[in-house]
């Protein structure tokens, strides 16, 4: 039952992680501008009167369609909390599963993950919440795999090398969420379509003229409204820059990692591993090349958890114990 849960709550969290893409990338992360409810109700009221009562009390313009994206999410949301809290509880009840502390961690931090994404609202889509509620995301995430491994204990055969190979994925895993987080910080601050043109910047520049010092500045104070971002294009570019100079390394590094795999002889892991950084490189490219497509743009999202939580399966088989 435990194991069956965990599962579920797993491909839940994969759900959210992508309908919170959706719901950034269509710029419906303001289509309930309160919280918990959503224009003062649990289900936003698109009567007549339901309606002209929201913009009277609301500033900001009804938009259904987004509200219903926001409001989707949030449940989706809410019920991964439950479901996680279960586990906890489960966890604390069978402590011949010894995973007390971990159901625990997944608990508080889906707690934070929820004040988190009140403050995405309260804020108004502030840069910095808004890209901590992504790796809060991708964490909650990958501790819910964590949780699975445990529970499943399969490690890679005993070998010599996988001491090394080991430290290498420790490195591969840090550098990936590092990239991620950069390209949370260029989705959030509009950055996407910076640079139009690939693989340079600005035409034919291999080194633009961009303002990394504003386009990385992280807190910019209360009460600004930062829907379809505040900066200007010099440093939106320079964030868009450095995410395109991260990817490079980030696929480098991460092919140094699966050719050792191969040593290893751990193909299945190799090629897994291989197979998501190819699209995930490729999805970049198009994002670029065809003006940001919704549905291409949530794939390199929903992929970048694939790929983190490829990272944590292979990590977790190195280990020796």
């Amino acid at each position: 039952m435990f194991r069956n849960l965990t599962i579920f709550a797993l491909l839940l969290a994969l759900l959210v992680v992508v309908l919170g893409a959706y719901v950034r990338l269509s710029d419906a992360g303001l289509g309930c501008p309160d919280w918990p409810g959503c224009y003062g109700s649990l289900i936003l009221d698109e009567s007549h009167e339901g309606l002209a009562h929201a913009a009277e009390n609301y500033e900001r313009p009804v938009e259904p369609a987004k509200a219903w994206k926001e409001m989707i999410h949030r449940y989706f949301a809410s019920t991964l909390g439950l479901v996680i809290l279960i586990l906890t509880f489960m966890a604390w009840r069978r402590p011949e599963l010894g995973q007390k502390t971990l159901a625990t961690s997944l608990s508080v931090l889906v707690m934070f993950q929820g004040a988190l994404g009140m403050w995405t609202v309260t804020l108004l889509v502030k840069p910095v919440i808004v890209m901590s509620h992504l790796l809060g995301g991708l964490a909650t995430l990958s501790l819910l795999l964590l949780l699975l491994l445990r529970i499943n204990k399969k490690r890679l055969p005993a070998d010599s090398r996988k001491g090394c190979i080991a430290t290498l994925a420790t490195i591969s895993l840090v550098v990936l969420v590092l990239q991620i987080a950069l390209g949370g910080w260029t989705s959030t601050n509009y950055a996407a379509l910076a640079c139009p043109e690939f693989p340079t910047c600005f035409g034919e520049s291999w080194n633009p003229n961009v303002d990394y010092e504003e386009g990385f500045v992280l807190w910019r104070g209360l009460g600004v409204d930062y829907e379809f971002g505040v900066l200007g294009n010099e440093a939106r570019a320079a964030i868009h820059w450095v995410h395109r100079i991260g990817a490079l390394l980030t696929t480098l590094i991460l092919m140094v990692l699966a050719a050792k795999l191969l040593k290893l002889r751990a193909l299945k892991e190799a090629v897994l591993l291989t197979g998501l950084l190819s699209t995930q490189v490729v999805l970049g490219i198009l994002n670029v090349m065809l003006d940001l497509p919704l549905h291409v743009a949530v794939a390199h999202n929903a992929i970048a958890a694939v790929l983190l939580l490829s990272m944590v399966y292979i990590k977790f088989r190195l280990n020796e114990n």
